[in-house]
């Protein structure tokens, strides 16, 4: 595990101290799990747009049976 140095302001940290003993853990521990929902939110954010791509790069899209080409739904 990889250390890593934060600069916080004094208010900031005295908060952050006070929401860590109000949960039973550490500002440290806190810091490791915000970090660690936001690089799961990313991931997530990632895949679901690598899926989209991958739906319109075959250009169709699919809504139960009925089925639109990205032509179709462009025509005027």
């Amino acid at each position: 595990m990889a250390n890593l140095t934060l600069a916080l302001e004094d208010e900031t940290l005295k908060s952050a101290r006070k929401v860590a003993i109000d949960r039973g853990t550490s500002v440290n521990q806190l810091v490791r799990e915000y970090i660690g929902r936001l690089v799961a939110e990313a991931d997530t954010e990632r895949l679901a747009q690598q899926r989209l791509n991958e739906i319109l790069d075959r250009g169709i899209c699919e809504v139960g049976p009925i089925r639109w080409s990205r032509d179709s739904l462009h025509e005027r």
